[in-house]
């Protein structure tokens, strides 16, 4: 099939205003075709649900290893993470910290998880008005990950940032790009000086991965940005989502009345809000072959974007697709990926959203916005909230 047989649209993906609201800019490419080329940037995107998660599924067609950013530059940058590397590199990676992360061990996270939520629920009560971001969303995750890695206290406010700049790789190397790269170095400086045995905590995720380097299991080169992919994942995304969700909850009050109700919806809302929200909007993939993908023929050697947010969306594959339904339940979405490159933290963050929803369900009869939520548009491929303005009220 020649290109000229392909959809094509020249929209600008990477837009302000594309990712201050791209749910209809996606929805657009997506009607379009299940594989469209993008000729403003050279390069393929998939929207649909079926064709997103074939190529999520099969890792030797579609590599992460030759790229999962949208810039050659800052793919050699990022080094050799589970997120950039595929089996066996891939496995022995993830498998450093997956006793860290099995069920077993997460349930003994889960204390101090609800203590730390039920914390920022009650200064949040007491304020009765405040910013959600800054006073829960952003908090509660970086706490938890910053303590698990090991890392002092002081300094850690250089880590969102630094996490939220690293995000602005899955756009194009430009000027957006450029302004953050101070934030980029600041946090690579950072844990440069911080990830050493002398510094991190005792029996922490940090040094566990260092154990692994002096066991052999995995080089040197890897344990700083491995100790920095679990920070990055297990606190941006975290955010997001715990603020998508708890603007789902203030702008849907049958839901809330639902979740009073019944709290085991606690887990079908927090999915519902991955599916919805879907933080990392973009992920990328290159073929090893030519490959037909959604009766499509893509060269060898081709980077494509895979829009996970579109194809949370689809509704070839989901029933009214751009509602909030606190009853769905979706657990096939692929916010947190799929496959092989699944997400390794995701029980983690769905400990968190139980432990801060569950302490907001025990303190609050009513949780509404006093202000226009403002999403977040400076990341190119990334969606989040810059402003939550809310107010709680007890009985």
């Amino acid at each position: 099939m020649m290109l000229s047989d392909l959809p094509q649209t020249d929209i600008d993906i990477f837009s302000e205003d594309t990712m201050r609201d791209p749910a209809p800019v996606w929805a657009e490419i997506r009607e379009l075709g299940s594989v469209v080329f993008l000729s403003r940037w050279d390069t393929w995107i998939v929207t649909r649900y079926d064709e997103v998660r074939e190529v999520l599924t099969d890792w030797q067609t579609f590599t992460s290893a030759k790229g999962t950013v949208f810039s050659d530059e800052m793919s050699a940058m990022l080094g050799e993470t589970p997120l950039t590397t595929d089996p066996p590199l891939h496995d022995t990676l993830r498998g450093v910290l997956s006793e860290k992360l099995a069920p077993r061990a997460l349930r003994k996270l889960n204390a101090p998880i609800v203590d730390r939520a039920d914390e920022l629920i009650a200064e949040a009560v007491a304020a009765g008005s405040f910013e959600g971001m800054e006073s829960l969303c952003k908090r509660l995750p970086v706490d938890i990950v910053a303590d698990l890695i090991g890392l002092p206290v002081e300094g850690r406010e250089i880590l969102l940032p630094g996490a939220e700049a690293f995000f602005t790789t899955f756009g194009p190397y430009d000027d957006r790009l450029l302004a953050l790269m101070p934030s980029i170095e600041e946090f690579v400086a950072y844990m440069g000086r911080v990830t050493s045995r002398d510094v991190l905590a005792p029996g922490s995720w940090g040094t566990a991965i260092l154990d692994a380097v002096d066991a052999g299991v995995i080089g040197e080169e890897h344990a700083i940005p491995l100790m920095s992919a679990y920070l990055i994942a297990g606190m941006d995304t975290t955010v997001h989502s715990l603020g998508f969700y708890l603007t789902n909850l203030a702008e849907n009050p049958a839901a809330w009345a639902a979740l009073k109700k019944d709290p085991t919806l606690i887990g079908s809302g927090f999915e519902e809000t991955l599916r919805l929200g879907t933080p990392v909007q973009l992920s990328y993939r290159v073929t090893t072959r030519q490959v037909e993908l959604g009766g499509h023929t893509i060269p060898e050697g081709k980077r494509i974007l895979l829009c996970n947010a579109a194809a949370n969306r689809d509704p070839r594959h989901y029933d009214d697709p751009d509602t909030f339904d606190i009853h769905r339940n979706p657990v096939d979405h692929l916010t947190l990926g799929y496959g092989t490159h699944g997400c390794a933290g995701q029980g983690l963050a769905r400990l968190e959203a139980r432990a801060l929803i569950t302490a907001l369900l025990e303190r609050v009869d009513s949780i509404e916005l006093t202000g226009p939520v403002e999403r977040q548009s400076h990341v190119p491929g990334f969606a989040g909230i810059r402003r939550l303005p809310l107010s709680l009220t007890t009985a």
